[in-house]
């Protein structure tokens, strides 16, 4: 009897083992979760700046950057221990200079101490650890634009520190047409990308406050919108009413 009881009581062992092991194969398996991008299907990097957002954010200005040659500026270059290489070269509309004994070098975009270090390389071929001096002898000054609704819209010389204030009467002032609660102000900060600022001159002007008045970069476009009543001013009937309507 008793060993019979102990068979049973193993059979049920056995049946309840089996169960368990039915069970734990059904179980779906326990995975890490792992994000990757949809084009190359790599790890995700957490510290890697997205790849988007970097594409699409302009790049943060330089504080006091340096000027960028551009064509028709003039460079006289000096070469102290050899001056027999000593030359006056103009930058042409492709960007290249003509060296003399070496070649033609391309220094569009690029800054003075840029382009020494490429001269440098340039007659390292040919000069023992030249020395290099470079003169800007002329270049585009520093502008700024005002367009629009003023007497005398156009290019002009930006001569130390002006405000858009200051640069709407160099420009002759607003006409009678103007919008000047709705000045804009037109910035480039990087390749792409231009940054606008809306600035309400009219009400600066009115309290006599001009400490939100910005100062101009180089580069910086003025546009002085034309005000809503000038707009239909001549489709309105002439009559003797007077009329006033807000803009």
């Amino acid at each position: 009897m008793r060993n019979k009881t102990l068979r049973i009581l193993g059979a049920f062992l056995l049946m309840g083992a089996g169960i368990g092991m039915s069970a734990a194969q059904d179980r779906p398996k326990e995975t890490k979760s792992e994000v990757r991008p949809a084009d190359d299907q790599t790890p995700t990097d957490p510290t890697a700046p997205d790849p988007v957002e970097s594409k699409d954010r302009p790049a943060l200005q330089k504080r006091n950057p340096r000027y960028l040659v551009r064509s028709s500026d003039i460079l006289q270059i000096s070469f102290p221990v050899t001056p027999e290489f000593d030359q006056l070269v103009t930058v042409q509309p492709d960007g290249y200079i003509s060296l003399h004994g070496a070649g033609d070098l391309y220094v569009e975009g690029k800054s003075v101490p840029e382009i020494i270090e490429l001269l440098k390389a340039a007659y390292a071929k040919i000069l023992h650890e030249p020395v290099i001096d470079i003169l800007l002898k002329d270049f585009e000054k520093p502008y700024f634009i005002v367009g629009g609704q003023v007497t005398r819209p156009g290019k002009y010389d930006l001569r130390g520190d002006t405000t858009v204030t200051e640069a709407v009467q160099i420009a002759g002032g607003f006409t009678e047409k103007s919008k000047h609660s709705k000045v804009v102000i037109y910035r480039r900060v990087s390749e792409g990308w231009v940054e606008v600022k809306e600035l309400d001159v009219k009400k600066m002007l009115a309290k006599n406050d001009l400490n939100e008045d910005i100062h101009l970069h180089p580069g910086d476009m003025i546009y002085v919108p034309q005000n809503g009543i000038s707009k239909i001013k001549s489709f309105l009937p002439s009559t003797g009413l007077g009329m006033s309507m807000p803009f």
